[in-house]
């Protein structure tokens, strides 16, 4: 029997102005979990949709259990016993999360739909790995994290033995990434191989047997993970040595610039309100972080302050002025920029250019148009700053359309262009989802900057670390309430979880540790 499960020999794969696989040589073993590392843009999903049949190669084969396999498209890799959980979903939002879990794999007898039996086998799939989800729920209407559960519950209902995830933790919460961390666990114990694309160091240390680290496309190496630590993977990753903590001198905050009271904002999921009656503050100089397990209003809170969900009760005063029914866009001239949870539905326009994307709040000021009429160049010499100052990498530069872009790159050019607009509040939701530990580095010190230069920072996150080292007061949300307000110099992730799951929470939402 062949050593390796999966082997991928001198992959070559090539996009207009870019070589995103240049010989890479990547082999899998069977029930072990394999951690691809890179940094954004290095080619990592590009090789694992090469293995998934998404991409053909231009040069290099895939062999499965010793012989040479072709993959033409997603149904060979199926037939293959390969699956893969998207970076970024491929699922269709009008559909119900059962109908998007056996699209393409249904039950049918006598030309019927056996929906029933479809139905039980994906409630005992959610039941045994502990992946919880509203079956009859639209996609359109569950959150980002539960639509990875959906992800890889497809995977899971398919039955692969070869399973590809792609950046799987993103969107979870510490304790979810743990149960997954054990859901792959068991897979391998189970026999299935794992291929494991993270940029969390953490995540790699605790759970893969082996990593291949990807630098701009090129192989640099695979190590067994027992025999590295956490700085030499980063800096083989990024090809220079990283800051892994988050430091900033204590935050100095003055006036209110955003002012949030019994605000309300009903639910697209059911009856009640997602949110209820949330009331808090943030000054200028400080960040404050709403800290939560996903799916317990901190999208819908975020919608409503932004303008994308319309409120039922309270108010929202933005730089004294009262925008509870305001715009979208006036709330931006007021003095709002938003980095969205989903940079694809509410970040980027992803048939425009990136150039495009990166003005598309700022292109009537004058420095961009006149009468009416763009200056194209103007556009394109502040596109080119922003790109170098962020290290947004594309690979035509400026007119790459974004839907060609990683992930990665796709928020680093939100990140820019959010954080350049000078906004008095910056509404950052997740702001490091995808990103590699350098651009993390370089992405949290452009926050604590912001704050220091007196903007307001309201920060989502549903990294632990993040939220206790970027944040200078926490706020927990629990079934739409604000149950804790914590400083995170007096508290630990141990009482943070405690108020997130529920289990704590101050007395009259009074603050504590404050």
């Amino acid at each position: 029997m062949a050593e390796y499960v999966i082997e991928m020999n001198h992959i070559r794969k090539e996009f207009p102005g870019i070589v995103a696989n240049d010989d890479i040589t990547l082999k899998l073993k069977k029930g072990e979990i394999h951690a691809l590392l890179g940094e954004n843009g290095a080619g990592k999903s590009t090789l694992m949709s090469v293995l998934f049949g998404l991409y053909q190669p231009e040069k290099g084969t895939i062999l499965k259990n010793g012989e040479e396999v072709k993959i033409n498209n997603p149904n060979d890799a199926t037939a293959l016993g390969i699956g893969m959980v998207h970076q970024h979903f491929k699922l269709i939002d009008v559909f119900t999360v059962l109908d998007n879990i056996i699209l393409g794999a249904e039950t049918t007898k006598l030309g019927f739909l056996q929906k029933k039996e479809a139905r039980k086998r994906v409630l005992e799939l959610s039941e045994k790995y502990g992946l919880k989800i509203d079956v009859d729920a639209k996609v359109e209407d569950i959150t980002v994290g539960m639509q990875q559960r959906v992800e890889i519950l497809k995977m899971l209902y398919r039955e692969n033995e070869i399973l590809i995830f792609d950046e799987p933790t993103a969107v979870l919460t510490p304790q979810e990434i743990e149960e997954l961390m054990e859901i792959m666990r068991g897979f391998a114990k189970e026999g299935k191989s794992i291929l494991f694309i993270t940029h969390k160091l953490n995540e790699i240390m605790a759970v893969s047997d082996r990593v291949t680290v990807l630098h701009k496309g090129k192989y640099i190496g695979t190590v067994n993970t027992k025999d590295v630590t956490k700085q030499e993977l980063s800096t083989m990753m990024v090809g220079r040595p990283v800051q892994l903590e988050i430091n900033k001198a204590e935050a100095k905050p003055k006036d209110v610039v955003l002012s949030v009271h019994g605000l309300t904002v009903p639910s697209k999921v059911h009856k009640n309100d997602a949110v209820k009656n949330v009331s808090f503050d943030v000054r200028k100089g400080e960040i404050v972080c709403i800290a939560g397990i996903d799916g317990n209003g901190q999208t819908e809170l975020i919608h409503g302050l932004t303008g994308l969900e319309k409120t039922t009760g309270g108010t929202i005063t933005l730089c004294g002025q009262d925008i509870s029914n305001a715009s979208i866009r006036l709330r931006s001239q007021t003095g709002m920029s938003h980095i969205p949870e989903d940079r694809h539905k509410h970040g980027l326009v992803l048939d425009y250019t990136l150039e495009q994307n990166l003005v598309l709040q700022r292109f009537r000021e004058k420095r961009f148009q006149n009468h009416g009429f763009i200056k194209f160049d103007e556009v394109r010499k502040y596109a080119d700053e922003l790109i170098k100052q962020y290290d947004v990498r594309s690979g035509q530069g400026p007119v790459t359309v974004a839907r060609s872009m990683s992930g990665g790159n796709q928020q680093k050019a939100i990140i820019a262009r959010e954080l350049d607009r000078d906004a008095d509040l910056i509404v950052a939701v997740q702001p490091t989802r995808g990103l590699d530990v350098g651009a993390i580095e370089y992405i949290h010190g452009q926050l604590i900057a912001e704050r220091d230069r007196d903007k307001a920072i309201l920060l989502v996150s549903l990294e632990m670390e993040e939220v206790m080292g970027l944040s200078d007061r926490i706020l927990v949300m629990y079934e739409g309430e604000i149950v804790g307000k914590l400083d995170p110099n007096k508290t630990d992730a141990q009482e943070l979880g405690l108020y997130m799951s529920g289990a704590k929470r101050n007395q009259n939402g009074g603050e504590v540790n404050v």
